[in-house]
C-alpha cells in the first residue's frame, strides 16, 4: 500500500507540473518541460497577433451564439430534405390551376353566356340589337385582364397585404366568394334583365380577376425559391387547368342538356378547386422540402443584405427589369400570339365537313377549347425532358409563332354579324385543328421554358422572387394585348380580300 501511494503523490506532482511548465526527476528536481532553446519561440519580443477566426465568418452576434437557429433549423442544414411523394411539387401544381380557374371556367363557358343567357331567344332581343351577345367574349377579355394586369404590376412594387399569407388567403376566399355569386346568377331568371345580368357578370369578373392578379403573381414568387422544375409544376398546372376546364364543361353538357343546370354545376366544381387551393398552401409551411429552400433563400437574402449594408436598401427594379427583359419580351410574346387567335379567333372557326367526327354543340367545346388546352398542357411537360434552344436564342421561334394569325384568319373563320370577304385558304377541318394544336403545343413550352430561364437571369439571387414577379406580369400583359389585338380582326375579315 506504501509504494501504491508513493506513486500516486508522484503523479500528481507530475501532472501539478506540467500545468506551470514543469515536471520533477526521480530525485525530485523540478525540470522544464521545454527545452531552452524551444522557449524562445514564445519570448520574442514581437506584439502578439490574434489569427481571425470569428471575425472572418462574418457572422452576426446572434448566429455567433447560436441565437435565432432552432434545432429544426440545423437539422434542415446538416441534413438537406428531400421532396417525398413530390408533395411540394403537386401542391404547386394545384395553385397553378388556381391562377387560370377563373379565366378558364368563363371562356369556357362561352355557350352559357352567349347562346343561352344572352341570347336573343332568351332574352327576346332582335339579333342586330343585341350586342351583349355578339361582344360577350372581347369584353369578357377586357374586364378580365384589365384588373389582373394592374394588380399583378402593382403587386411587384407595392407589398400589397406584408406576408404572402395574408395576399394569397384572400385572393383564393375573395374569388370563391365571386363564383359563389356567379352560380346564384345562374340559378336566377334573367331574360328580363339581360343589360344587368351582363354588367353584373363583367363587374364580377373584374373583382375576380384583381384578386386573380395578387394570387398568380404571389405564387410564381414564392416557387422561385424552389428549384426551376416547380416553377415549370405552376406552368403545367395553369395548363391542366384550362384542359380541366375544357372536360367539365363538356361533362356538363352531356350530364345536364339544359344549359343553366349545366352551369352551375361547371361553376360549382371551381369553387371546389380553389378550396383545395386554399387548403393545401397551409400544409407547405408544414413541409420539410419548402422549410428548407425557404431557410436558404433569407439566408442568402440575409447574407446579400449583410454584403450591400452600406448600399442602398431599395430595390433595383430597373436593373432586375433590364437583366431579365429577355425572357419577359419571350414571356409577353407567346402569350400575344396566343391570344390574339384564343378564344376570340379559335372559337368562330365554324364547321366545314357536315360529316366530320366532330360536330354540332360540341365542335367549338372540342376542337377549340379542348384541343388547344390538351395540347398546352402537353407542351408544358415537355421541359422537364429538355430545354431548347438556349436562354440567347429562345426569341428566334417566339417570333416566328406570329405566322399563327394570319393561319387562323385563312380558316373557316366566320365572326357573329360580320359578312366575311376574305377568301377561305384553309377550308379543311383535320387542317385547323393541326393548326390549333401546334398553336397550343408551342404556347405552353415556350412559355414554360421562358418563365424557368426569367428567375436565373438575375446576377443576385435576392431578386429571384422579384425576377419572377415581372415574368408572370408579362403574362398578363401579353394575354391583355392580344385580347385588344383580336377585336381587329372582324373588321380584317370583313375588309380585306387576297390578289388571287
Amino acid at each position: 500500500m506504501a509504494s501504491l501511494y508513493v506513486a500516486l503523490q508522484k503523479a500528481r506532482r507530475s501532472n501539478l507540473g506540467r500545468v506551470f511548465g514543469f515536471s520533477r526527476n526521480d530525485e525530485g528536481e523540478r525540470v522544464p518541460l521545454l527545452d531552452p532553446r524551444e522557449k524562445t519561440t514564445f519570448l520574442t519580443p514581437e506584439p502578439v497577433r490574434l489569427t481571425p477566426a470569428w471575425e472572418e465568418t462574418n457572422l452576426t452576434n446572434d448566429e455567433l451564439n447560436f441565437k435565432e437557429v432552432t434545432m429544426e433549423q440545423a437539422q434542415l442544414e446538416t441534413n438537406p430534405p428531400k421532396d417525398r411523394w413530390r408533395i411540394v411539387y403537386m401542391i404547386l401544381l394545384l395553385h397553378g390551376m388556381g391562377t387560370l380557374m377563373p379565366w378558364n371556367m368563363f371562356i369556357n363557358a362561352r355557350s352559357y353566356f352567349v347562346d343561352y343567357k344572352l341570347s336573343a331567344n332568351y332574352t327576346g332581343l332582335e339579333e342586330k340589337d343585341n350586342w351583349y351577345s355578339k361582344d360577350f367574349m372581347p369584353y369578357l377579355g377586357i374586364a378580365a385582364q384589365g384588373p389582373n394586369l394592374l394588380f399583378n404590376w402593382a403587386n411587384i412594387f407595392i407589398q400589397i397585404g406584408g406576408k404572402l399569407t395574408t395576399r394569397i388567403v384572400w385572393s383564393i376566399v375573395v374569388e370563391m366568394l365571386c363564383f359563389i355569386v356567379t352560380v346564384a346568377l345562374a340559378m336566377t331568371e334573367s331574360s328580363s334583365w339581360p343589360a344587368l345580368f351582363f354588367y353584373s357578370t363583367m363587374a364580377i369578373v373584374i373583382v375576380i380577376n384583381m384578386a386573380n392578379g395578387i394570387y398568380q403573381n404571389t405564387v410564381y414568387g414564392m416557387a422561385a425559391k424552389l428549384p426551376p422544375s416547380y416553377t415549370g409544376a405552376i406552368i403545367l398546372g395553369s395548363n391542366i387547368s384550362g384542359t380541366f376546364s375544357s372536360l367539365i364543361s363538356i361533362g356538363s353538357l352531356w350530364i345536364a342538356p339544359n344549359p343553366r343546370t349545366a352551369a352551375i354545376y361547371y361553376f360549382i366544381t371551381a369553387l371546389f378547386v380553389l378550396s383545395l387551393c386554399f387548403d393545401t398552401y397551409f400544409a407547405l409551411p408544414l413541409n420539410r422540402f419548402y422549410k428548407y429552400h425557404e431557410l436558404m433563400s433569407q439566408k442568402e437574402i440575409q447574407k446579400k443584405a449583410k454584403d450591400n449594408a452600406n448600399l442602398s436598401s431599395r430595390t433595383p427594379y430597373w436593373k432586375i427589369f433590364k437583366e431579365c427583359s429577355g425572357q419577359c419580351f419571350n414571356i409577353f410574346f407567346t402569350f400575344f400570339v396566343t391570344l390574339a387567335v384564343f378564344p376570340a379567333v379559335d372559337s368562330s372557326v365554324l364547321q366545314v365537313d357536315p360529316n366530320f367526327v366532330v360536330g354540332g354543340s360540341y365542335y367549338v367545346e372540342v376542337m377549340c377549347f379542348l384541343t388547344f388546352n390538351v395540347a398546352s398542357m402537353i407542351g408544358s411537360c415537355l421541359p422537364a425532358l429538355g430545354s431548347w434552344p438556349g436562354p440567347r436564342w429562345l426569341w428566334i421561334p417566339v417570333v416566328l409563332r406570329v405566322a399563327f394569325i394570319p393561319l387562323f384568319l385563312l380558316c373557316n373563320y366566320q365572326p357573329q354579324g360580320v359578312n366575311r370577304v376574305l377568301q377561305v385558304l384553309i377550308p379543311y377541318d383535320w387542317a385547323y385543328f393541326s393548326i390549333g394544336s401546334l398553336l397550343g403545343l408551342t404556347s405552353g413550352y415556350y412559355s414554360s421554358v421562358a418563365l424557368m430561364y426569367c428567375p436565373g437571369t438575375v446576377s443576385s439571387p435576392q431578386y429571384v422572387s422579384t425576377a419572377s414577379m415581372f415574368g408572370a406580369a408579362c403574362i398578363i400583359t401579353g394575354i391583355a394585348a392580344g385580347i385588344i389585338t383580336s377585336f381587329c380582326f372582324p373588321w380584317v375579315v370583313a375588309n380585306l380580300t387576297l390578289p388571287l
